[in-house]
């Protein structure tokens, strides 16, 4: 069972481009990136060379010679002499390239000699990528590989492409959804919540049509994150990258939602620890929102390195980390409790950092103004808000009205609600939040 993926097209881009790069894909351990890459491989190439570096470490040994292709694909070949290495219908897939990051030095003499295309995949590359001899910088392409977005998981339950499309209409001429369709949708965004996007949950759900196995299934997951930590992670540092991913979910709970060290540990400082949260943004696993130093363009450069909020990557697996009496609760009454705003806050930022927005938040220093998201277009800064109701805040209404901040005119709300606009906010229902990027550029 193959679901698709919007790496599927990427990698058809890539492909028809005659001056293309080697590609190394990156991203979280799990998230589909070996599947992918095959599904392309079995229908665009007439051979595929699949070297796996963790399951196969004899393939380590295949630049012993050197970098070249010639010595390279020699020793592949010598491995396992049933390889084909055919000019233009070859790829060469070197798989979990983690375990042997030095192998990426060779994508450059790849390049240059032409002959055949190369795809390297693996998790935790922006930890590992540190260790390479050489980046071969100039001659590769890189893609970040995420989980399932909303979109995705709509194609995943059957859903058309153009699903997608009728939805940014409705944003787009400010049209209410129908009864039908927020109920419909509605539903479904509750279930990609407790779901996520991680491909085994989804396929078991898919599968099974019930919720199952779901839940081990993440917990699983979480506890092959944690063994990443214990196998990559140095000493000390494995406790306290430990203990700063099992804070995540508490801190969110909370109403000030920056994270704060001293919660983790008694007399934590960040200093001591920022490398903890480095590390888990290298494996992919959380997403950082900065704090703002003033709500103003540009954002680049314009927050506090020593303030921000942390995400889960995937809002699923932050569930699966809630405490099991508010696990069973969210599953079987639907009921957020405490973590409401944190669990729909987490989805929003992930719905924009899958979109490709790098996330930025505003909390003055006397708590008495405070805005969860901040989007740019041409012209204005956006601030974005996530409301578990429909209510509006104060801090929404005073960035928009007050003349201290003149790069903000107008401001989005994502609510439990239908699609409203006022003269200067406009609310879309959460599950439009993976549409707001597409929807800014057009308008």
């Amino acid at each position: 069972m193959y679901f698709k993926r919007k790496v599927d097209a990427f990698l058809q881009k890539w492909r028809s481009d005659a001056d293309r790069l080697p590609l190394i894909v990156r991203g979280a351990r799990q998230v589909g990136k070996t599947e992918a890459i095959r599904h392309f491989a079995s229908s665009c190439y007439q051979h595929v060379v699949e070297l796996n570096l963790v399951e196969e470490p004899q393939y380590q040994s295949v630049i012993e010679e050197g970098y070249k292709v010639e010595s390279v694909i020699k020793l592949i070949s010598r491995i396992n002499p049933d390889f084909r290495f055919v000019p233009g219908e070859t790829l060469i897939f070197f798989d979990e390239i983690q375990a042997f990051p030095d192998i990426a030095t060779t994508l450059k003499f790849f390049k240059q000699d032409g002959r055949f295309d190369v795809i390297c995949s693996g998790s935790l590359l922006g930890i590992h990528d540190k260790q390479v001899e050489s980046h071969s910088v100039g001659y590769k392409t890189d893609y970040d590989m995420r989980s399932f977005d909303f979109e995705e998981f709509l194609w995943a339950m059957g859903y058309p492409e153009e699903i997608a499309e009728d939805m940014l209409q409705h944003m787009q001429s400010l049209k209410p959804f129908s009864s039908a369709e927020m109920a419909k949708y509605s539903s479904l965004f509750m279930d990609y919540i407790l779901l996520g996007g991680m491909p085994a949950v989804l396929k078991e759900f898919v599968k099974s049509k019930t919720f199952e196995r779901t839940l081990t299934i993440q917990k699983q997951l979480l506890l092959d994150y944690r063994g990443d930590i214990r196998k990559y992670a140095d000493g000390i540092e494995q406790t306290r990258i430990m203990a700063v991913f099992d804070h995540i979910a508490p801190q969110l709970a909370k109403e000030n939602k920056k994270f704060q060290f001293s919660q983790v540990a008694k007399g934590a400082r960040s200093r001591e620890y920022f490398g903890c949260v480095e590390w888990l943004l290298d494996a992919g696993v959380i997403s950082m929102c900065h704090c703002l130093n003033f709500p103003e363009l540009p954002l680049t450069g314009n927050y506090d390195e020593t303030k921000y909020k942390l995400y889960l990557a995937d809002t699923g697996l932050l569930i699966a980390m809630l405490d099991e009496e508010a696990g069973n609760d969210l599953r079987k009454n639907k009921n957020l409790g405490i973590y409401k705003g944190a669990l729909y806050e987490n989805f929003v930022g992930e719905a924009l950092s899958k979109s490709g927005y790098e996330l930025y938040y505003y909390r003055r220093e006397d708590g008495t103004l405070e805005e969860d998201f901040f989007v740019r277009t041409a012209e204005e800064l956006l601030p974005v808000e996530v409301k578990a109701g429909n209510t509006v805040s104060r801090s929404l209404r005073n960035l928009i009205s007050s003349d201290h901040y003149p790069a903000i005119k107008h401001g989005i709300k994502f609510a439990h609600a239908n699609i409203g606009k006022t003269e200067t906010i406009t609310t879309f229902p959460y599950f439009c939040a993976f549409l707001l990027k597409r929807y800014l550029k057009e308008q």
